[in-house]
């Protein structure tokens, strides 16, 4: 069973791509913490979470592009103090999500 996501076991047993996307790095506020995880399948199923928002939409399309390459990817999204309270957040923050293709079926 996964240690991470158990529909990853259920994705992988049915024979799917699957990326997984972690948090790996935190400056400032953010919504979820360091080791966060998302898997996404190349249909756009997902479990798990690393942000919400436009964020968690960014970060899925990013996944199915690296299951399409097989090429991981850094990913880095933030936003000022001072842009976050345009947009109506108490605060800005910046994160990094490393997003790479799981091993296929054995």
């Amino acid at each position: 069973m996964s240690e991470w996501l158990p529909e990853i076991d259920e994705w992988k047993r049915d024979g799917k791509q699957v990326a997984l996307a972690t948090v790996t790095k935190i400056e400032g506020s953010a919504p979820r913490p360091v080791g966060a995880r998302l898997a996404v399948t190349q249909e756009g199923e997902m479990a798990g979470s690393v942000s919400g928002g436009c964020v968690e939409n960014a970060v899925v399309l990013e996944a199915q592009q690296v299951l399409k390459t097989g090429t991981p990817r850094l990913l880095r999204y933030g936003i000022s103090d001072e842009m976050a309270w345009d947009v109506g957040l108490a605060c800005g923050g910046t994160i990094e999500v490393f997003v790479e293709p799981m091993e296929a079926p054995e």
